[in-house]
């Protein structure tokens, strides 16, 4: 028999926390009291006897292994969930439920190395563990921890990640929100998370083993955000809290598009007449400087929005800091100083 608790237990639901606007952490323990053994960052299917028949669902723990006498989950309830819904409107103290796991290979390979955790929204969880586990595991850890949400309100676990850091130097916080809050004041980062914020955030990214996890529209925007500023993607790993990955082998493999120095391309200045022969690590905007056309520019670096323009026909691949809004994107605009030409492209300057 198994010193440590299998999913041929139950588990007994032992306390139920709030932790954000539509978001609680439910802990267990073992009905036979027996500990639990995972990796931080690992995941846990549980068993909802929802109406209608009992369904399964996968959260993210976010107790690490380090306190092996409980577990928890920390999630939100969408509008459209249905196991997690009833979770939070039956879901109490002394319930048992049937689970299975831990299982996942989003986690730490070694507690040694220098880390970069980037997290948005519930996100956080996967994070939350790894972040607890270095902090006990008594050594002086090397990690810095990014957090991002809508508002402050809905940062989980901002509290109790600056409890942590307040005690052990050797971890950084930095919290981004795109709004602030009415009548609060807010002394954060404040925008949408980008390349700049990133090296003020952890100045020696490129040393650190980044974990992402997000919705999949953010972790594809820090993902071609590394590789944009030369990061070795060899130490970026990635979880959607919609999809964890049991095996190494179901580790998606990342089709982004990264502009390549030996891939020529073309941009043709509409308005002007000129046919310019590039390559795609050339942006718009030094093309266009380099033949002695004009197109307003501030920052050069994606944020001020000022080299705006339409683009008419073919694509580009643009990392920008938010300097250019999704509607006007749609509306095929790109930020001239950001946007480098896949093929052909057609812009009206």
């Amino acid at each position: 028999m198994s010193e440590y608790w299998t999913d041929t237990e139950e588990l007994i639901c032992t306390m139920v926390v709030p932790e954000a606007p539509n978001v609680k952490t439910f802990a267990f323990r073992a009905a036979s009291g027996k500990p639990f053994r995972y990796k931080p960052g690992q995941f846990i299917t549980l068993e909802v006897p929802v109406k209608g028949g009992p369904i399964h669902r996968t959260y993210t723990l976010s107790s690490t292994p380090s306190r092996p006498l409980t577990i928890s989950v920390t999630i939100k309830c969408q509008p459209d969930s249905i196991g997690t819904r009833w979770m939070f409107d039956n879901l109490g103290p002394g319930m048992k439920m049937r689970a299975f796991g831990p299982a996942g290979h989003f986690t730490l390979d070694d507690p040694e190395k220098k880390f970069l955790f980037i997290a948005a929204g519930s996100g956080i969880t996967p994070m939350m563990s790894m972040a607890s586990y270095l902090y006990d595991k008594g050594d002086m850890p090397d990690a810095r921890l990014v957090a991002c949400a809508r508002r402050p309100s809905e940062l989980i676990f901002r509290q109790r990640l600056i409890h942590m850091a307040s005690r052990v130097p050797g971890l950084h916080l930095s919290f981004a929100v795109t709004e602030e809050e009415p009548y609060e004041v807010w002394t954060g980062y404040l925008g949408r998370f980008n390349q700049l914020m990133l090296g003020l955030m952890a100045p020696d990214y490129l040393e650190r083993e980044v974990y992402c996890c997000g919705p999949e529209d953010f972790m594809t925007m820090v993902r071609e955000g590394l590789a944009g500023l030369g990061f070795d993607m060899d130490h970026y790993h990635q979880e959607s809290f919609e999809a964890p990955v049991a095996k190494a082998e179901d580790v998606p493999e990342f089709d982004d598009t990264v502009p390549q120095d030996a891939t020529e391309a073309e941009v043709v200045f509409s308005k002007s007449g000129l046919h310019v022969s590039c390559h795609e690590t050339d942006t718009v905007l030094s093309l266009s400087r380099a033949n002695g056309l004009r197109i307003p520019s501030g920052c050069t670096f994606g944020i001020c929005g000022t080299c705006k323009i339409r683009k008419t026909a073919g694509e580009v691949h643009m990392v920008h800091n938010g300097g250019i809004s999704e509607e006007d994107i749609e509306e095929g605009y790109i930020l001239a100083c950001c946007s480098h030409p896949i093929g052909k492209v057609e812009v009206d300057a």
